[in-house]
């Protein structure tokens, strides 16, 4: 029992670094992407000041917005919204992100439950590892993922700015915490409805995981289907990546909370586009040349060497619980 613990405490230290690594990157991406948005030509022909009514998506609710919005505006209020988010996953739900690392390296584990920003740094980078490692496989199998077309870059980073809160608060919370609430609350209070739906497993008495994480696959193939089947599609290799990607966000959600989630999908989302968009604006090359630049490939590999770290150490603090239950019945 005590190998583990010290091939825990001997990883613990590289994974420390490349958590905070990621940790930084992601608060770097707030003044990339305010600085692409209101300082660069990225939209070409359109800028902060497009107003938000022409652009095809929101065309049919333009009525019921009773004032102009411009683009601009709806980034505004985005950043606001994942940095209050960003916020709470630092010094939340009970200990501040750096406390809680260095209390896990000086006991040789990682404890994720008590810092929202540990299971959001861990969780993305397994996010990107399972990503590429899917990608990899069906590219040996001939099947390419191939996103939509793309006729502006601003409005394409609007579009993967919005989604993270939209797809979340549809898949996650309506799919998965209103069934959760439903079936597993014993109260009928406004305050435990909203409470159970910002953190299912911190506020329901849930007692059988099998049907959870039926029901997180479920949702996760929906979750699946909906990226090749709806809206502008991608082609049919994204169904696997987003299948994967949606059980890994239904488990968060259902582990953690709502801000997690939010924030992975928005890792996978606003802060991966705020790099490349950055690189692609300072070297004047396009958004598909900026994800092969040495920085975009750079961060993947800090990615992956970071999600190898985290499924090692998923792996063996199982394994170790494992030991111990074992030893307590003997």
């Amino acid at each position: 029992m005590q190998v583990p613990n010290k091939i825990l405490q001997i990883i613990g230290i590289p994974h420390f670094a490349l958590l905070s690594v990621i940790f930084g990157m992601m608060l770097l991406s707030f003044p990339f992407g305010l600085f692409v948005v209101f300082d660069t030509d990225v939209g070409n022909d359109i800028n902060f000041q497009y107003p938000l009514n022409s652009l095809d998506i929101f065309k049919e609710i333009r009525y019921l917005i009773p004032f102009d919005i411009e683009i601009g505006d709806v980034f505004i209020v985005l950043w606001s919204v994942y940095a209050i988010l960003f916020t709470i996953a630092m010094f939340g739900p009970d200990k501040g992100f750096l406390k809680t690392l260095s209390a896990n390296l000086s006991n040789g584990k990682l404890e994720t439950k008590s810092n929202y920003m540990i299971a959001i740094t861990k969780w993305f980078s397994i996010l990107i590892l399972i990503s590429v490692i899917i990608d990899f496989i069906q590219q040996g199998f001939g099947i390419v993922t191939v996103p939509p077309s793309v006729d502006n870059d601003l409005t394409q980073f609007l579009y993967v700015s919005i989604s993270p809160i939209v797809e979340e608060l549809g898949f996650r919370v309506i799919l998965i915490g209103l069934p959760l609430f439903v079936f597993y609350s014993h109260k009928l209070s406004i305050k435990h409805f909203f409470k159970s739906l910002w953190n299912p497993n911190r506020n329901l008495h849930i007692y059988d995981f099998r049907k959870i994480l039926f029901l997180i696959v479920l949702v996760g193939i929906f979750f699946g289907l909906a990226h090749i089947m709806t809206g502008e599609p991608w082609s049919e290799g994204k169904f696997a990546q987003a299948t994967a990607s949606g059980i890994i966000l239904g488990w968060l959600y259902f582990r953690f909370g709502l801000v997690p989630a939010i924030l992975v999908h928005w890792g996978t989302n606003y802060f991966i586009f705020s790099y490349a968009n950055f690189v692609s604006q300072i070297n004047e090359i396009t958004i598909e040349a900026a994800f092969s630049h040495p920085l975009i490939n750079t961060m993947e590999m800090l990615f992956l060497i970071s999600g190898i770290f985290s499924i090692s150490v998923l792996l063996i603090t199982y394994f170790n619980s494992k030991k111990e239950q074992k030893l307590k019945i003997e």
